[in-house]
């Protein structure tokens, strides 16, 4: 599937604030439709390609720059053009289930609403770098945002990575920030019904994982 393109398989995205729970829920999706047969392929943004983990860097370490919200932009989609291309259509063509934590949705979000970037000129860029393609079925993984920073921060310290490669310039950023950011994916969902899914990301992580299979079963093949 993939809006905008003739794929036949079925591209999911997990997007939400820092601390949601993306990354267990993928893993947990990703074992369970394996499980079931179907080809899983999981990846991440930015990122899923050699050239687009380099942009990454740039963009949620902590010593990656002081970038304004139209280059984090550009970068962004720099990163996802050669992600797209690369990776998720040639996966999509063949069949497989694409799992990718964020896509455009979250340069919608964190530039967009959170850096205050025109979503016009964020849809005209994108229609530059991967035209129409949209996902299948988006889950956005909403949660209040200091209980989100506080698992988030917790998981970074927990990994004991080096400060300066810490992936936490996102999380450094104050908290109206990420209020803005919470109410953009919220306004996302509410202007996008049909492809998303709001969960409440303070439940257990089974009980949102039955919620997500429930919701994209009927869209298998």
């Amino acid at each position: 599937m993939g809006t905008g393109s003739k794929s036949t398989g079925l591209f999911v995205t997990l997007e939400g604030g820092e601390g949601s729970g993306k990354t267990t829920q993928i893993k947990m999706l990703a074992a369970t439709l394996t499980a079931a047969g179907h080809e899983v392929i999981t990846s991440r943004e930015p990122g899923g390609t050699a050239e687009a983990e380099k942009i990454r860097d740039l963009l949620v370490q902590r010593d990656g720059g002081d970038w304004s919200a139209i280059a984090e932009c550009l970068l962004l989609f720099a990163a996802r053009h050669m992600h797209y291309e690369t990776l998720i259509k040639p996966a999509l063509a063949r069949g497989a289930v694409v799992i990718s934590d964020r896509f455009t949705d979250s340069t919608r979000a964190y530039q967009g609403y959170g850096m205050g970037m025109d979503l016009q000129d964020i849809e005209i860029i994108k229609q530059k770098a991967i035209g129409d393609v949209e996902p299948d079925v988006t889950f956005i993984m909403d949660i209040p945002v200091q209980a989100g920073l506080e698992r988030s921060m917790k998981r970074l310290s927990d990994e004991g990575t080096n400060k300066e490669q810490s992936e936490d310039r996102y999380e450094a950023r104050k908290i109206e920030f990420h209020e803005k950011l919470r109410q953009g994916y919220l306004m996302i969902a509410k202007q996008n019904t049909k492809r998303c899914h709001v969960i409440d990301a303070a439940q257990n992580i089974e009980d949102i994982q039955t919620q997500i299979m429930s919701d994209i079963k009927g869209m298998l093949s």
